[in-house]
């Protein structure tokens, strides 16, 4: 019995797939170098200061009149 292997077809598309992944690439590239590597390099120094005001609240009892 004869074995029949249809070829597969030639689109000839020109790699645009294939550019759209470089630039892709390349933008994410940039942005690690922008955003991320500043970051990465001051680490945790611990300078980071968080300040938070509470309202002074009543103690014990209901405030109710």
């Amino acid at each position: 019995m004869t074995t029949i292997i249809n070829p597969g077809t030639n689109d000839n598309n020109g790699g645009a797939g294939m550019v759209i992944g470089v630039i892709i690439a390349l933008v994410l590239i940039a942005l690690f170098f922008v955003f991320a590597l500043p970051a990465i390099r001051k680490g945790n120094s611990g300078s980071a200061n968080i300040n938070v005001t509470l309202p002074a609240g009543t103690t014990g009892g209901s405030s109710a009149q």
